[in-house]
């Protein structure tokens, strides 16, 4: 089972943490800190509990003004990264709210080397204009960093944050940043892009359909976030966005020699391999494999996942794949009855069960 993210924290961490603040403030206790840190309920916090826990106690051993204290933590924060380093953003979320350009300046340097998708959903919250004003400012900047922020920081539906419920109802101040963004450089950018339609269109499907109306074929790289932001509704076979996709009604297809196994155990992969046939060329699909997992209160949830999309100029086509039955952090798998579906251009074409085993 791979090792949960809270656990980054270990004590090496938090003591080079310590290590570097008092590097750029002398007065700084760093043991004090330390033990601050693991003191408590440590142990039973989840990931984003340490992150505000620490940066609690990273307020609680600056003991100056707020400004004061970013210059101390955009300096720290340049040898943290990644997911791991958020507590910077989180320190701003928590103690900046009222302090709206500083918080903004330290957001800048925090996302280069981490990201403040998060922390600057607040500043949304309190100060909607004022904070899409200054993204569409980083929307225009020459780093694909603060670029990537003004589209990730705007998801209506962003996971693991705050849902931003105006956008959700009326999201045309993102797209005022999509169309700044839709035609960016960096695919670091562009698949924020595309990941915030794919929120928008769970909301206001038909503005995303309007969109990809508008820019489809303009490009390989707009034709690819129109695809990727168009997941979802594809997904749920909406018949409007597979006609954009060229995704016809699969009358002329078949799914013959469908095997799978019938019985699996916990930790183990299900097996499956089926062929497409057709009297015809098969043309333009969208090949997708459903599981319905049981839940643990004996219903099903359904789970879609894509096996192919492509241009199929033969008779038939053969696939196979394996899908894993191993411990998840976001999924738990329960011993009983699950079933398995085969999916073209939307379409339900075959459907089995099989007995997942503890």
């Amino acid at each position: 089972m791979a090792e949960l993210l809270k656990n980054i924290y270990t004590k090496e961490y938090i003591e080079n943490l310590a290590l570097k603040i008092k590097e750029n403030y002398e007065d700084f206790n760093e043991q004090s800190f330390i033990d601050s840190v693991f003191s408590g309920m440590w142990n039973q916090m989840q990931l984003k509990e340490r992150m505000r826990h620490i940066a609690l106690r990273l307020n609680e051993f600056l003991p100056m003004q707020y400004e004061k204290q970013l210059t101390v933590l955009k300096a720290v924060s340049k040898d943290f990264y990644s997911f791991g380093a958020m507590f910077f953003q989180d320190f701003v979320e928590v103690f900046g709210l009222d302090d709206f350009e500083n918080s903004m300046r330290a957001l800048e340097v925090f996302t280069i080397e981490s990201s403040s998708e998060f922390a600057v959903r607040v500043f949304i919250l309190r100060y909607e204009n004022k904070t899409m004003a200054q993204m569409k400012s980083w929307a225009k900047s020459k780093d694909e960093h603060l670029r990537r922020l003004a589209s990730e920081g705007c998801r209506p539906r962003l996971p693991w944050a705050v849902a931003l419920s105006a956008f959700k109802k009326n999201p045309s101040k993102v797209f005022e940043l999509i169309e700044l963004l839709k035609n960016d450089v960096s695919l670091y950018v562009r698949k924020s892009v595309a990941n915030n339609l794919n929120d928008i269109s769970k909301d206001n499907p038909s503005l995303v359909l309007e969109f990809v109306k508008n820019n489809l074929g303009a490009s390989k790289e707009l034709d690819w976030i129109c695809k990727h932001g168009s997941r979802t509704l594809l997904k749920q076979g909406n018949a409007a966005v597979l006609k954009l996709f060229n995704l016809k009604k699969a009358e002329h297809i078949e799914v013959i020699n469908f095997m799978y196994d019938k019985e699996i155990k916990q930790e183990e992969a299900l097996r499956f391999s089926f062929d497409l046939r057709a009297k015809e060329p098969i043309g333009n699909v969208r090949i997708e494999y459903a599981i319905d997992y049981l839940k643990s209160n004996h219903s099903h949830n359904r789970k879609i996942f894509m096996l192919s999309q492509s241009a199929i100029e033969s008779f038939s086509k053969s696939f196979s794949k394996k899908q894993s039955f191993k411990k998840m952090t976001t999924r738990k798998h329960y011993a009983g009855k699950h079933y398995i579906s085969i999916l073209v251009n939307g379409e339900e074409k075959v459907k089995s069960e099989f007995l997942l085993k503890s």
